[in-house]
């Protein structure tokens, strides 16, 4: 009768409710029970007594666009209990891709030796993922800053309405070909030349066809609250769901403001205003490090960025702004500096795990010179990680009802193509450190919450109806994971190490992690949505 049955588990059914001890019996990709299974025999039985059966986790924040298809796999996820990534986020899908464009997109798939950009809507690269198979099951949004890039390039001003008119079409059609709705990474170019009326324009698009809207907001530290009170008005205005991402108070001068920022969210709720947020479990956030920059510098894209940075003037400029701020925008740099700010991947691999005050010490150079040569050198592929989130605010977030989990990283591997730099932490442990340090060591948030924020929560936010819960009827994406031992292994020095304690995984049924280990199996679903 059935394909798989899971044995003498403690079931945390990701609705919130207490564990129970009970069978699951799988048919198929489908649960088709729960509870007490007799002799009936499987084609897979697993004994998982001692062990919590539970959802697998839903990934709502990732960025796993590129490197899924070069490995479909998803080591640094799957092995998490991870089943499902959310793609597309902060601004940037990988479709879709206009004339314009394809030089970017390309650019940004340099460092995937061998994928080429051989698609121009989302649709065509969905399919592109499905022929080549992977191993957890993919979400597509689409980026507000793509579509302005197809359309305007790095242009900084408002479109006209014929250019708008345009945008408005490449989001129809994307979300035509399944996506989810429309995201935005409001501190990235070009979707930061953007005003509030265009990203709501847009997104009033998504909304109309039943689509969400994802930000990355216009900014974490001192322009906090103005930029929440942004994403929850833009929700406001085009009938759209908000999810914020990442949501934190960044920069030591910000510690505790996580008290303001949560009561917004709460205030906008009450107000009808459907917005949630996720959350990473780490002090350190990671991006480009010229996202450390002022949007001035990045005018007319990626080689106006080095000609301005050859200039003694603009640096200059720059270090001043970087300093000082400008109306309505202030640098990552405030709070953090140069010596919490450290190399995690560029071309020049030596420099890597190395902060920029340790590398203009080594040049005989100034931080803010060496930063400006870092990213002139290397033609902005330079990425770093942060050290910037108080203790206080991350168990706070943690907390709060609204807040559900998501790492903000990539389905990489610890080995092959992929194992490149020294990515976050938060790549192989996200899901992990929050069953292990936050749950079982500070006790921040129950099991049943912590499940709960990792697969019922983000399913019912991305309308994954069929998803997110341990119930018959529910597609047989499941995690069994030892709660004693369970823990996230990577460090910042040392981040190629996958996690403790996840025993198995299956994905639509299928075994994909046996015993903590790939088995290469490829049965996820490349989800579109039919709103």
């Amino acid at each position: 009768m059935y394909s798989l049955i899971i044995r003498n588990g403690k079931v945390v059914d990701g609705g919130g409710n207490p564990w129970f001890k009970a069978d699951v019996g799988v048919m198929g990709d489908t649960i088709r029970t729960v509870g007490h299974i007799g002799r009936e025999s499987a084609d897979v039985t697993i004994d998982a007594g001692g062990m919590v059966v539970s959802p697998g986790f839903i990934d709502i924040h990732t960025h796993s666009d590129g490197p899924l298809l070069v490995d479909g796999e998803g080591h640094a996820h799957i092995r998490q209990g991870v089943t499902t990534n959310v793609i597309g986020n902060c601004g940037g899908s990988l479709a879709p891709v206009t004339a314009r464009s394809r030089e970017y997109a390309a650019a940004r798939l340099g460092e995937f030796e061998g994928v080429e950009v051989d698609w121009t809507t989302l649709g065509q690269y969905l399919g592109k993922l499905e022929r080549q198979g992977v191993s957890v099951n993919v979400v597509p949004l689409v980026g507000q800053g793509t579509v302005r890039g197809c359309v305007m390039g790095f242009a900084d001003r408002p479109p006209t309405g014929s250019e708008l008119d345009e945008m408005k079409n490449l989001v129809a059609g994307a979300m035509q070909d399944g996506a989810y709705g429309l995201s935005s990474g409001l501190i990235y170019v070009p979707g930061s030349y953007a005003g509030t009326d265009e990203v709501a324009e847009l997104a009033a698009v998504a909304a109309a066809h039943g689509g969400s809207y994802n930000s990355h907001i216009r900014g974490e530290n001192d322009t906090l609250l103005d930029a929440v009170a942004e994403a929850i008005e833009i929700g406001r205005r085009a009938g759209a769901p908000v999810q914020i991402a990442h949501f934190k108070a960044m920069g030591r001068h910000m510690w505790g403001r996580s008290v303001d920022s949560l009561r917004l969210v709460d205030e906008a709720r009450a107000a009808g205003v459907d917005v949630t947020c996720d959350q990473y479990p780490y002090n350190a956030s990671a991006t480009g490090l010229s996202a450390y920059m002022p949007a001035w510098l990045h005018v007319g894209g990626t080689e106006a960025m080095v000609e301005r940075l050859k200039d003694p003037a603009a640096r200059a400029k720059l270090r001043q702004d970087i300093l000082n701020g400008l109306p309505g925008w202030v640098s990552l740099h405030k709070g953090v500096g140069w010596d919490n700010t450290m190399v995690t991947s560029c071309p020049d691999h030596g420099l890597e795990g190395l902060t920029v005050s340790q590398i203009a010490a080594q040049r005989g150079t100034d931080d803010f010179d060496a930063a400006f040569d870092l990213l002139l050198e290397f033609k902005g592929r330079v990425h770093v990680v942060y050290f910037t989130i108080g203790d206080e605010d991350i168990e706070r977030i943690m907390r709060h009802p609204a807040v559900m989990v998501g790492s903000d990283s990539s389905a990489i591997a610890a080995e092959g193509r992929l194992a490149r730099g020294k990515p976050h932490p938060r790549t192989f442990g996200t899901f992990v450190r929050v069953l292990g340090h936050y749950v079982r060591e500070q006790k921040t948030i129950t099991l049943e919450e912590a499940v709960r924020k990792m697969t019922s929560f983000p399913a019912e936010k991305m309308r994954l109806y069929d998803r997110g819960l341990i119930r018959p009827g529910m597609k047989a994406d499941i995690a069994v994971f030892d709660p004693g031992t369970v823990a996230d292994n990577a460090t910042y020095t040392d981040p190629f190490r996958y996690p403790s304690g996840i025993a198995h995984v299956f994905v639509n049924g299928k075994h994909t992690i046996k015993d903590g280990q790939h088995l290469g199996t490829k049965a996820g679903a490349v989800l579109r949505w039919k709103g």
